[in-house]
């Protein structure tokens, strides 16, 4: 046995920035660093980013209770990680996430690499389930039917997108589950949570960030493409062909901007937001890279291969958020200045 060890923060920090040191045993990881690894927590910013976009478009109406931001956070990455285990699950059940999968060569499989047992694995995503239900049965009281009628599409999409004897991912209609979950479910359906209030400016305005979230996922499955064809899975990329799949990148990564700026003219969202355009530079590098094919091999030093367009969007996306935050928050604070 390899006699490497890390500290346990150490271990929590690699799981959040999402490498694993190949050289550390999975039997010297504790349970925390498992499940963190399991859950792919690296890629939970994403939800967490929808959660606070929520929260500062609902600042239009009168300051947020913090109990319901709080609940709206940890019901929305508790749905996320609940997505990632039981696609790991079934994806593992259905012999998808072989050791020779592009899953197993960039991060560890909760299964495949042994780091839990199928019974452990399925007993956190029921007491995740259990949360998110409770989470949802209290906004169900507090906001009445219609908060419900949320949380159940989230649910069905969810079964809908692995869990499903026909899912989503086999049909070529994953990715676009992914723009409506993180775009109107998430953060029009969080808004109503924390309103009460249908407001067709914040599922427009969610839909910039749903794009960019849909296009981490379709970029996964460009790099993807040749294993996927041989598990017979019909991911979009496939259906609409790899150079085809990058041009729909591209188009998405543009539209990202160009909505935020059609959003601002019409007046839905503060001019505040047009600082997502600091990020534009980084956005044209990730169109940039979506023009050529992939590199046969990865450049020296680079960690995540065989995720090439994915580790592109990905980066892209979290700063475009990020950067739509603080241009929301801006926004929120100079209306109760003046």
């Amino acid at each position: 046995m390899n006699d490497v060890s890390v500290s346990r923060l150490e271990l929590w920090y690699n799981a959040f920035r999402g490498f694993y040191r190949k050289e550390l045993p999975v039997e010297q990881l504790d349970p925390i660093s498992r499940w963190l690894y399991a859950s792919r927590s690296i890629i939970l910013v994403i939800s967490a980013q929808a959660a606070i976009i929520a929260g500062l478009l609902a600042v239009r109406s009168g300051p947020v209770n913090i109990l319901y931001f709080a609940l709206l956070l940890i019901g929305l990455v508790v749905a996320h990680a609940i997505s990632n285990l039981s696609n790991d699950y079934f994806g593992f059940h259905r012999g998808h996430d072989t050791p020779q999968s592009p899953r197993m060569r960039y991060t560890l499989h909760p299964l495949a690499s042994n780091m839990m047992n199928a019974a452990s694995l399925k007993k956190g995503i029921w007491s995740l389930i259990t949360v998110g239900v409770l989470i949802s049965v209290f906004f169900a009281v507090m906001r009445g039917p219609m908060a419900a009628v949320f949380a159940v599409l989230g649910l069905v999409i969810l079964y809908w997108y692995d869990g499903a004897p026909r899912d989503l991912k086999s049909i070529g209609f994953g990715e676009l589950a992914t723009l409506v979950v993180w775009g109107p479910l998430m953060i029009g359906g969080g808004y109503f949570c924390l309103t009460g209030e249908i407001y067709a400016p914040a599922f427009l305005a969610s839909i910039p960030y749903g794009l960019g979230v849909m296009s981490i996922l379709v970029g996964k499955h460009i790099d993807q493409m040749e294993f996927d064809v041989t598990q017979k899975q019909r991911t979009l990329p496939i259906v609409l062909g790899e150079k085809n799949a990058r041009l729909f990148n591209q188009v998405s990564i543009f539209l990202m901007y160009f909505v935020v700026l059609v959003l601002v003219l019409l007046r839905y969202i503060t001019p505040f937001a047009l600082l997502v355009f600091l990020n534009f530079p980084r956005g044209w590098k990730a169109m940039g890279v979506f023009s050529n094919p992939r590199p046969d091999s990865p450049p020296e030093g680079y960690v995540g291969w065989p995720l090439w367009y994915h580790r592109f969007s990905l980066v892209h996306n979290k700063r475009f958020g990020w950067l739509y935050i603080l241009g929301l928050a801006l926004g929120a604070a100079y209306t109760y200045i003046v």
